[in-house]
């Protein structure tokens, strides 16, 4: 296999930067990094100035990206947001989907970004009819990753309710809903098992939310995932409706919900993780359950400020995603959670540059 070598003017290794880096690339894999080369080894391609490496967006919706420009004017809640995100979900086709995130993943790796988590819940034809490839949508996304030139984790999502009714069932999914919702999570198992995982894409599973997925179905998805090592994602307490909610119908908040049915742990990262009791960070940190923030989407949408220092302190390993893509810049993203974390508690500097290169890292 053919080997490409790169010779880096300067480099960050993950603490600081080095100067004079070589990079040795076979086929799509780095296979050696080489400090102290003070000229460009022979037939090397140069890279001047600074390099990073690639970033990972742990959290998109590529649909919601057609919503820029549309919802950023007036006021308004994230339910009401929600009515024109659904409006836009019911115009998409498996062509037109591809042709839109392709342009976002295009977007994506203009800003730095090789890696992306796709929270992907926008199964079925208008009305819930399968396409006659029942994967048809999730199979667009990974072909646009691939043209754009972007690695992809396509989270097939489970979304089988619209909000919570009892421990067993949920509330029917509403007539937008019914394009995101494969009826029960075993349906939603059968379904995604026919994905495969190729070269520039892996497979992986979420629970849209514990409104969506029943507490009775919550471990069929777990177990899914656990089949296959394969990550797991949730939006988790993005919303106090939603706590108020599981409170009502549980006794409990959503974070221990999860636990209760064997969704948290090392594979499992939290989206949002935004109203959050002591308990919940425990329990969070306690399993090794990532935390994913969005803040550019939480602050466009009013959520709220997450516990990012809590759930880092507790054990949570915290990533970042542009979620709704209001702003496709993950050094913002950073920024914000800074910035956030400033206003919230009256001090300054919660992380440095050097920070999410060595956090903890979690088993894949």
């Amino acid at each position: 296999m053919q080997v490409t070598t790169y010779w880096l003017e300067h480099a960050w290794l993950g603490t600081h930067v080095e100067p004079g880096v070589a990079v040795e690339v076979t086929g799509e894999r780095i296979t050696a990094v080489r400090k102290d080369v003070a000229a460009p080894p022979p037939g090397a391609t140069v890279l001047r100035g600074l390099t990073l490496p690639g970033l990972a967006n742990a959290h998109s919706h590529a649909f919601h990206r057609a919503l820029r420009g549309t919802v950023q004017v007036g006021s308004g809640t994230f339910w009401t947001w929600r009515e024109v995100m659904y409006g836009v979900a019911d115009r998409l086709t498996p062509e037109s989907y591809h042709a839109l995130a392709r342009a976002v993943y295009a977007e994506m790796a203009l800003a730095g970004i090789t890696t992306v988590g796709e929270f992907h819940y926008l199964h079925h034809q208008p009305g819930g009819t399968p396409y006659a490839d029942p994967n048809a949508m999730g199979e667009a996304l990974i072909q646009a990753a691939a043209d754009a030139g972007v690695r992809i984790t396509l989270l097939d999502t489970a979304y089988v309710a619209s909000g919570l009714l009892s421990a067993t069932r949920g509330k029917a999914p509403d007539r937008h809903q019914l394009r995101f919702s494969d009826g029960t999570a075993q349906a939603w198992a059968e379904r995604a098992s026919a994905l495969k995982d190729r070269p520039h894409a892996r497979i992986g599973a979420a629970i849209h939310s514990v409104r969506a997925v029943p507490a009775a179905q919550l471990g069929t998805v777990a177990r899914w995932a656990a089949e296959r090592q394969a990550p797991l994602h949730v939006h988790l307490s993005e919303q106090t409706a939603e706590n108020d909610a599981c409170q009502a119908v549980h006794g409990c908040t959503p974070t221990q919900l999860l636990a209760d049915h064997g969704v948290l742990g090392p594979r499992t990262t939290g989206v949002h993780n935004t109203h959050l009791t002591e308990e919940d960070i425990g329990l969070l940190g306690g399993t090794t359950t990532g935390t994913c923030m969005c803040p550019t989407t939480e602050r466009d949408l009013a959520d709220g400020i997450g516990p990012a220092v809590a759930l880092d302190r507790a054990g949570s390993p915290l990533s970042l995603g542009s979620d709704s893509h209001a702003v496709i810049d993950l050094f913002e993203e950073a920024r914000a959670m800074e910035l956030n974390e400033r206003l919230r508690s009256h001090t300054r500097g919660h992380w440095t540059a050097a920070a999410p290169c060595c956090a903890r890292r979690r088993p894949r």
